[in-house]
């Protein structure tokens, strides 16, 4: 029912969010461009506050007296527990599978510029927060859109905090436990629903006790999850050494001059660059405008000595873990193996003849959308005429079976999108085929594959959990600054218990519109907040300039 009702709307929204238009989608060139140009403006802040940052993070400058809930190295640990998450597992699982080893070094690249986006939006989220009479601390993109640009702007405040509370719904919680509970029952046969019982109780002891409660979790949870995880990534690496000045030269010649992707239609280099971009803005969250809120707690009386603990952020998501779940794919190649694995119908498109070569697809697809679709028929469980395709790669061996496990026969319609469906009313088959992974399954067949033993994919699992679970938990605080700068605190409670109840739902039901819609409300965060930080970068280059001066007069 809600895929039925809302999917068509979401698919439209997303669309037009993330994709349009189609040439350089304008998020992400708004992205990337503001990026580039709070990195001018501020001088490479970046890279001169490097050591400094590091220097405040492990409390050289704490002081307990400074007002604020969290010290840097927590208030930092709450961040990174929300934008390291499932995207490091397998939003670079997908850039690689979809746009090619190259699309690695342009998550570099973004996650350098997204480090002075961390920096001028988490310094502003410090200058413009609200020290409520209780002494606790609310912070953001809404405080410093409303009291940097002033009232008239206080629309574009309250449409970012109903975006952001949206997508705490969506991409914060729902994708996490699902995600979670999915790949639990994969490697362990535990059911779904002890998962969402479980770990929804787990949440529910963290979130319910607020940010300091959180900060104390997560400043345990963030380390010890991304130690573990790069542990066993370096442990790959480490055996497959002599084989690192090949992939890297690999990642680096493929970014420019990409060969034709593995399975896929034709490697292009926009699409490697786009992949790329995407995964690497989004997995670091750099000018999402959501880390704003928790590096908002901080305790501290120097917003720029927090904006430069938050702009270590995208390099320990992006350059630290995400690097290490790229080369443990690129280095074992497991990119381009064809795996057998159970596929949904609603996940595979048809090319309506039988030899589609990968390098052929998209001259037939034009071919199938002229012809307004078609219809295959299945025998014995056997496809005839026609092929099936998955993200661009060929589905080898296709087979179909009945609910009884018996060979399915019966017709596939065709849509002239490539869509699949069951004519009259047969029950929809299962589909098994040989076709290259994706995702967390990709990453999880790299680290086994990796690994001696065979048993790396339970260690992806693991990590999986963690991140699951601390990206809940972080984005649970998220929406609830949101929640109380649109309703009061009066109405926190109550989306705390909501938020719970979303959580255990998502490990159950494949909300995939519910989930779109938490995608497009966090790409919609975006705009205000981009369009905030360039309209505040005068301040952010003023206090970073003063800032400077004093500590180079501390030290004469």
């Amino acid at each position: 029912m809600v895929n039925g009702v809302l999917g068509p709307i979401a698919e439209f929204l997303e669309e037009y969010v993330w994709e349009w238009p189609s040439l350089f989608p304008l998020l992400i060139a708004l992205l990337l461009g503001a990026g580039l140009y709070v990195t001018l403006r501020l001088a490479f802040i970046q890279v001169r506050g490097f050591r400094h940052a590091l220097d405040i993070t492990r409390g050289a400058y704490d002081n307990p007296d400074d007002t604020g809930d969290l010290n840097h190295f927590r208030a930092l640990t709450t961040a990174l527990s929300a934008t390291v998450g499932i995207g490091n597992i397998a939003g670079v699982a997908i850039a690689i599978r979809l746009g090619g080893p190259g699309a690695l070094l342009w998550m570099w690249v973004t996650a350098f510029f997204g480090m002075a986006l961390k920096y001028a939006e988490c310094t502003l989220a410090l200058k413009h927060r609200k020290v409520h009479a209780d002494g606790s601390i609310s912070g953001g993109p809404m405080y410093y859109i409303e009291k940097g640009m002033g009232k008239n702007w206080k629309w574009m405040a309250m449409f970012f905090a109903a975006c952001a509370a949206i997508s705490s719904f969506g991409g914060g919680c729902m994708n996490q436990s699902n995600t979670l509970a999915t790949q639990i029952e994969s490697d362990f046969g535990l059911p779904t629903i002890w998962s969402a019982i479980i770990f929804s109780a787990l949440l529910g002891a963290v979130i319910i006790g607020g940010i300091k409660r959180i900060g104390r979790v997560t400043a345990i949870l963030a380390p010890g999850m991304a130690s573990l995880y790069v542990a066993g990534a370096l442990v790959i690496l480490a055996m497959n050494a002599a084989a690192i000045p090949d992939g890297l030269t690999r990642i680096v010649r493929e970014a420019f001059a990409p060969e034709p992707l593995a399975g896929g239609a034709v490697g292009s280099f926009m699409l490697t660059l786009m992949w790329g971009i995407r995964r690497g803005l989004f997995s670091n969250e750099a000018g999402q405008g959501s880390a704003p809120i928790a590096h908002a707690t901080a305790k501290t009386d120097e917003p720029v000595r927090e904006g430069l603990v938050a702009s270590l952020g995208p390099f320990i998501d992006t350059l630290v873990i995400c690097t290490m779940t790229g080369l443990v794919i690129v280095m074992t190649g497991v990119y381009k193996d064809r795996v057998e694995q159970t596929l949904p119908l609603s996940s595979v498109e048809a090319i309506l003849i039988e030899d589609a070569g990968d390098n052929r697809i998209l001259n037939l697809r034009e071919e199938r959308e002229t012809a307004g679709g078609g219809t295959l028929r299945v025998v014995d469980g056997e496809l005839g005429d026609g092929s099936l395709v998955v993200l661009d790669s060929i589905v080898e061996v296709p087979r179909f079976t009945a609910a009884s496990n018996q060979p399915w026969s019966g017709t596939l319609l065709v849509a002239a999108d490539g869509s699949v469906s069951v004519a009259g009313a047969d029950a929809e088959p299962t589909l098994v085929g040989e076709a290259l992974l994706t995702g967390a399954a990709l990453t999880a067949h790299g680290f086994k594959t990796g690994l001696p033993g065979g048993w790396g994919n339970y260690l992806v699992t693991i990590a999986v959990i963690l991140f699951a679970v601390s990206t809940g938990i972080s984005w649970s605080y998220y929406g609830d600054r949101a929640v109380e700068y649109l309703f009061g605190s009066g109405a926190i409670r109550i989306y705390r218990w909501i938020f719970i109840f979303m959580f255990f739902l998502g490990s159950i039901l494949p909300l995939k519109a519910v989930w779109t819609f938490g995608d497009v409300a966090l790409g919609l965060m975006s705009f205000p907040n981009l369009i905030a930080l360039i309209f505040l970068s005068g301040s952010v280059v003023t206090m970073t300039r003063v800032y400077f001066s004093k500590e180079q007069k501390r030290y004469k």
